[in-house]
């Protein structure tokens, strides 16, 4: 029984050390990317995203062979309709029964992602929008909303604080 105990310890700490403390550049505490994902492999950064540059590119988080994770950072000169964004069918922003969150920042939070928006005056605009979407969360499975609010909560801000906006 002991053992089976320590194993079970080894195991969550060897699942959490596989979330990394940073993504996509944005430090974010492991157990809030936990709501979101688990990883079953090794986990791997694509990341194009330029903040000097400030121009519009994605990051994704694969584990195994699977992309479980889209961020998109975005900026814009003017304000995007958030609503339009999440209910286009295209694979870069859509999410699945959005709706606005009470926020600092104009929020909206869906079954399978979020998207963020803030005044930033960067190089590349004057408006920076960020979408988070789940690829593997199925359509209509709202059991994850609320960990998806606490992850855009946190991570917002926090990416916010790295792109240098004035």
């Amino acid at each position: 029984m002991l053992g089976l105990a320590l194993a079970l310890v080894s195991c969550a700490r060897s699942a959490n050390s596989e979330i990394p403390k940073e993504i996509c550049g944005t430090p974010i505490e492991p157990a809030l990317t936990r709501l979101l994902v688990v990883p079953t492999g090794g986990w791997r950064e694509y990341n194009r995203v330029d903040r000097a540059e400030a121009i519009t590119a994605p990051c994704l988080i694969s584990t195994g062979n699977d992309v479980i994770l889209r961020l998109r950072f975005s900026w814009r000169s003017v304000a995007t309709d958030l609503m339009y964004l999440a209910e286009d069918s295209g694979a870069v922003s859509g999410i699945t029964e959005p709706h606005s969150v009470t926020s600092r920042y104009k929020t909206l939070i869906g079954t399978d992602g979020a998207i963020s928006q803030a005044p930033c005056k960067t190089k590349g605009g004057n408006y920076f929008t960020l979408t988070l979407q789940l690829p593997g969360i199925k359509v209509g499975d709202g059991t994850h909303r609320g960990g998806i609010e606490k992850f855009m909560r946190a991570y917002f801000p926090a990416t916010l604080r790295t792109l240098g906006c004035r």
